[in-house]
């Protein structure tokens, strides 16, 4: 399967800016399977969301729905989202069709307050895409290895991000971490630029194999990277190794 990373800086709070940007940055990818976008790519990493909210019928997903068609590939990404009078940082992985599932994200950021303006989820996505099993989750998850526990089998975990410079000693160390305790690729997309908060991105997106091997090495700058994935290859070393046979079984309480 070919995943394609963008990253880029994002406009703050600037929904069109951001969805021309990367439907530019769309457009310029050839072929691929699975598009993947950082965390809140069409605001950046905002704590006023009552601002930039979107419904579910709302501009970006549409957006997203359109590009998936047009390109034939699944993409996905999170966005500010209002429903039924709250607020969520919601990832949807769109598919070609344009059909969707949605993930919201369970542990919110305390440091910024992400908790007093959003609503946390509490169930783990894990899907099936053209022969692949996938779990998508979001930014701050990737500090919680229970959770983003192997105990499906899953071939790829996504980590979408809006994850800071001055951490990002962390993001590396962690992505290989969630990639040789689980046994499965890694896809980690964070952007670069600063926020209006002063905040500044290094991205680092990268993507790493089951034993902690870089397929793509973390990168610094504005670009579009597609890299092709082997499943065979990875159930091999499964099966050679056979890690995942020795998992502590375990229920996740709220």
């Amino acid at each position: 399967m070919k995943i394609s990373l963008i990253q880029t800086p994002l406009t703050w709070e600037n929904h069109k800016a951001n969805r021309d940007n990367f439907t530019e940055r769309i457009n310029s990818i050839e072929a691929t399977d699975l598009i993947v976008l950082p965390e809140m790519f069409t605001t950046g990493f905002t704590m006023q969301p009552e601002g930039v909210a979107e419904k579910m019928e709302g501009e970006s997903v549409v957006w997203m729905q359109e590009m998936a068609k047009a390109k034939d590939c699944a993409i996905t990404g999170s966005l500010v989202i209002t429903e039924d009078g709250k607020y969520y940082n919601r990832l949807f992985f769109v598919y070609p069709d344009g059909s969707y599932k949605t993930y919201d994200k369970r542990h919110l950021f305390t440091l910024a307050g992400e908790e007093k303006y959003y609503t946390a989820g509490s169930d783990r996505l894990v899907l099936e895409y053209r022969g692949w099993k996938i779990c998508p989750l979001v930014c701050y998850d990737l500090r919680f290895p229970i959770f983003s526990r192997n105990t499906e089998d899953f071939d790829l975990l996504l980590y979408v991000a809006n994850w800071p410079q001055v951490r990002i000693q962390a993001w590396d160390a962690l992505l290989k971490a969630r990639a040789i305790e689980n046994m499965c690729y890694i896809a980690g997309v964070n952007r670069i630029g600063q926020d209006n908060n002063g905040h500044n991105y290094s991205g680092h997106s990268q993507v790493i194999g089951g034993l902690g091997d870089y397929v793509v090495e973390p990168f610094g700058y504005e670009d579009v990277f597609t890299v092709e994935l082997d499943k065979t290859a990875l159930h091999k070393t499964r099966k050679k190794f056979g890690f995942l046979n020795d998992r502590d079984s375990f229920t996740l309480l709220d």
